[in-house]
């Protein structure tokens, strides 16, 4: 697949460049719904090898709403950037781009395991994917990077803001009763609201949506 990215920046950058490109790119994301039909939903994870020293992409491409498993890559590639907190991105993103250049369609809405916009520089991985990519995106993360929140009622569906001072940034939601929330939010050209709903089309009876559960077991290999 051709992904014809919409901005180019390069990524063998230090860590004040990337978060300089990070504060550049922000003003690009969407977070109202700007999305066509959705019949190709994408899980996205990452895993590491050899102690970090190969970084292992995976996309996982699902029919919807029906949640058929339609096409799959998987690519290893040479890690290039340290972990840092708040910049995932620059370590994870280059992979998945090789990833999503193997497959044959083009996804029209990607779940990405990791943060949008509930991140420092609002700018988390969906929110990079989206931007680049021009496909609309969502942040799925299984643990809170930063705000607060209450706690959702235990019913699966139930959610709550998720807030950095006055200013909402994700929500945390229960998708499956009982169960752990999940931290969702929006990436690129998906309002809040909107992305909860695709987040609960997506999951069945796991806690993780069938794009990240299939994702991260391909990831994981």
């Amino acid at each position: 697949m051709d992904l014809n990215l919409r901005f180019q920046h390069p990524w063998k950058v230090t860590t004040s460049q990337a978060r300089e490109i990070q504060q550049q790119l922000r003003d690009r994301v969407e977070t109202e719904d700007r999305l066509d039909v959705i019949q190709l939903v994408a899980g996205i994870d990452v895993g590491f090898e050899q102690r970090g020293l190969i970084t292992r992409a995976a996309v996982i491409l699902l029919r919807f709403p029906s949640l058929e498993p339609v096409e799959q890559a998987l690519v290893r590639v040479p890690t290039n950037f340290p972990y840092v907190p708040g910049l995932l991105s620059f370590r994870e993103v280059p992979a998945v781009l090789d990833a999503m250049r193997r497959l044959k369609q083009r996804p029209d809405l990607l779940l990405c395991d990791g943060q949008g916009v509930a991140h420092p520089r609002r700018f988390g991985i969906a929110c990079h994917l989206g931007v680049l990519t021009d496909i609309p995106s969502i942040g799925v993360a299984k643990s809170r990077l930063l705000g607060s929140h209450g706690e959702p009622a235990v019913e699966k569906g139930s959610w709550v803001p998720l807030m950095d001072h006055q200013e909402r940034i994700g929500a945390v939601l229960r998708t499956r009763s009982g169960v752990k929330p999940l931290f969702i939010s929006s990436g690129h050209r998906i309002s809040l609201v909107t992305a909860t709903k695709y987040v609960l089309n997506c999951t069945t009876r796991f806690r993780l949506p069938e794009t990240t559960r299939c994702a991260h077991k391909l990831a994981s290999g």
